[in-house]
């Protein structure tokens, strides 16, 4: 180990002497391009110094929080943790260099705050602060209230490292990496304008592809993987490159629009950036065809380079939004909905959601080729498994990708409606497919001497603390019926709603959510201490008042949830908005009732065939003229003999 960390030293020095490196370089742009930017926008020049510390703390803070993220992932897919979880050596150094650089990132996005309220407000930073405006002024700008996300995010990610080196735990931080990762991309560019619905969960995917390229590969340098894991951190790193070079040369063509792709220094820099992950990308495919090295420093440097051009980019704003005339609907939704929601237009309005989209297709292939494998091997796969689960994955690219998403972005009760399938509806067929028990049967499990493997990890994940306590019956019941009302009956909804992330945040947490309270119910995978079918029972009919409560409150209510947006937006067609609100309620309290019967009718299904197995069993043992007490206290006896000799 000694020798290890001895030549990596130099390595480290000169990824050190790389960013410092792009600092100038950063520091050269930010000067010559001056007061241009604001001009451009038409904002007050808030000075050189807070110009050229907003581009520099940009830079920085992305660029810790993208290393913390590739190497908590990195330690996840290399470490060999001992019996009691604690990492091995090598991916100890990984964990170092997350742990090392989260403080990093926390002291950068608190430095943030200031200097982009300054900067949005157009004064300098020194005259925000001194005379009191920056209250105001952090609430008047969205990356500023993104930058104390990140800051939150950071210091959670901080203190964790500090206190733990198991792996599970680094699984469980990927989350709050990954939030505060993305917390300023969202409310960038990406995040505004015409199509921002398309741009933002691009430059999700986008961020964090870029994020873990660039993190793995500075690992990758750190750690010094051997050779049976090279080519596991080369197919992550041509993965990542590939999600960053497609989604990237999404968002540049939708931020940039005609002409200005060379015609800008947005549009160069977009192009710097693309041929740099182009390169990288050829070249991490060629070395995973001839089992080459992972890069070294040079890839690591190039991936930094990739970032810093992005963090350049991030401050701007982009060509597409400084030429277009924005309306409401661009604003609010991102795209026009000129007629009433009806069937022909839930059908047929379409706005395909390029990360909960992809995300369903993805998962319906991998069920897909876990179940060809096993039957490829001569094993069988209940077919109504099969079909659960690609039911559950096709309900779910129709929910985010149909009229339903497009419509229930702008109206409570369509909104509802969503709410209602991903939290009741998709999961229950989801949990029905069993994913848990097929992956552990269709992936390989590692032989002796190789690194722990999919399987593993997965095995590891289920049998966790973290997950026993969140698929516990009562912790389960809680986030199930407890989110409802604190996102609904919360300011935190007329903050979601605003905002096409937070579609994507609720979607994905009454998903989460809704999975695990089932899985504990109807659940057929392994996990979570199970209550006995007739306490299953009385669980699931112990949600009903909760929202039958629920819907009943919201259709008597006489205040709008989420007021100041549907306001704002205010669809032409819509005459009241508290009548829709009512309907949204109404939607909330009979739509569950679908989803309570198939849950009943599985659950009894599964009961019958319990007591019917339980009977075989039993009736075996009469045939065979077993007496099981007698067993038992002859297995009794031998354990005693056995402990005596």
């Amino acid at each position: 180990m000694q020798s290890t960390q001895t030549a990596t030293r130099p390595a480290g020095r000169r990824i050190v002497g790389g960013y410092l490196a792009l600092v100038a370089a950063l520091t050269g742009y930010a000067v010559a391009s001056g007061a241009r930017r604001f001009t451009e926008t038409g904002d007050s020049f808030p000075g050189a110094l807070t110009s050229t510390a907003e581009v520099l703390g940009y830079f920085t803070a992305t660029l810790a929080a993208a290393l913390c993220l590739g190497s908590l992932l990195y330690v996840v897919v290399t470490a060999d943790p001992d019996e009691r979880g604690v990492l091995d050596p090598a991916a100890f150094r990984a964990h170092l260099l997350a742990e090392r650089l989260a403080p990093v990132w926390l002291i950068a996005a608190l430095v943030m705050v200031p200097v982009q309220a300054a900067s949005a407000s157009g004064v300098p930073v020194a005259r925000l602060v001194g005379h009191g405006g920056l209250g105001s002024a952090i609430g008047a700008s969205e990356m500023a209230r993104g930058w104390v996300a990140a800051a939150v995010f950071a210091a959670v990610v901080t203190v964790f490292l500090r206190l733990t080196v198991r792996w599970v735990w680094h699984v469980v931080l990927l989350i709050p990496t990954f939030i505060g990762l993305i917390a300023l991309p969202v409310t960038g560019n990406a995040g505004q304008g015409p199509d921002h619905d398309y741009a933002t969960s691009a430059v999700i995917v986008f961020a964090a592809a870029l994020a873990v390229l660039a993190g793995i590969k500075v690992s990758a340098v750190v750690a010094a993987p051997d050779a049976a894991l090279r080519r596991r951190v080369l197919v992550i790193e041509v993965a990542a490159g590939a999600a960053a070079l497609v989604y990237g040369a999404l968002l540049l063509l939708m931020l940039t629009g005609p002409g200005a792709l060379t015609g800008s220094d947005y549009g160069r820099l977009g192009i710097l950036a693309a041929v740099v992950l182009l390169g990288m990308w050829v070249t991490d495919v060629v070395r995973l065809r001839t089992a080459g090295g992972t890069g070294g420093v040079l890839g690591a440097l190039a991936a930094m380079l990739a970032v810093a051009t992005v963090s350049a980019m991030a401050i701007q704003t982009a060509p597409r939004l400084l030429a277009h005339r924005f309306t409401a609907w661009d604003v609010f939704l991102g795209y026009e909905l000129t007629r009433p929601p009806g069937v022909v237009t839930l059908l047929t309005v379409w706005r395909f959601d390029v990360l909960l989209g992809i995300t369903a297709v993805a998962l319906a292939a991998g069920y897909v080729i876990g179940v060809i494998r096993l039957r490829r091997r001569g094993d069988s796969w209940p077919p109504g498994r099969l079909v659960s689960w690609l039911f559950g994955c096709a309900a779910l690219l129709f929910t985010t990708g149909s009229g339903v998403r497009a419509y229930g972005s702008a109206m409570f009760s369509v909104h509802m409606s969503e709410h209602m399938a991903l939290n009741m509806f998709i999961p229950v067929f989801m949990v029905l497919g069993a994913p848990i028990t097929l992956a552990l049967r269709a992936l390989p499990a590692a032989g002796q001497d190789h690194p722990p493997g999919p399987r593993e990890w997965l095995l590891w994940l289920v049998h966790s603390p973290a997950s026993r306590f969140l698929s516990h019956p009562a912790t389960a019941f809680v986030l199930f019926v407890g989110s409802l009302y604190a996102v609904y009956f919360t300011p935190l909804f007329d903050t979601l709603v605003r905002y096409h992330w937070g579609h994507e945040f609720m979607s994905l947490h009454f998903m989460i959510t809704g999975y695990l309270f089932f899985w504990g119910i109807i659940g057929i995978d392994p996990g979570p201490r199970r209550l006995p079918f007739i306490g299953r029972l009385g669980m699931l009919f112990a949600v009903m008042p909760f929202h039958a409560f629920f819907g009943i409150a919201t259709m008597t209510m006489t205040s709008v949830l989420g007021g100041t947006f549907y306001r704002n937006l205010d669809l032409p067609w819509l005459s009241s908005l508290i009548d829709d609100q009512h309907l949204g309620g109404a939607i909330a309290w009979g739509s569950s009732e679908l989803p309570v019967i198939v849950v009943v009718v599985a659950l009894v299904v599964q009961w019958s065939r319990q007591d019917r197995r339980t009977a075989v069993r039993t009736d075996r043992h009469a045939d065979a003229k077993y007496d099981d007490d007698l067993d038992a206290y002859n297995a009794m006896l031998r354990k005693l003999s056995e402990t005596r000799g």
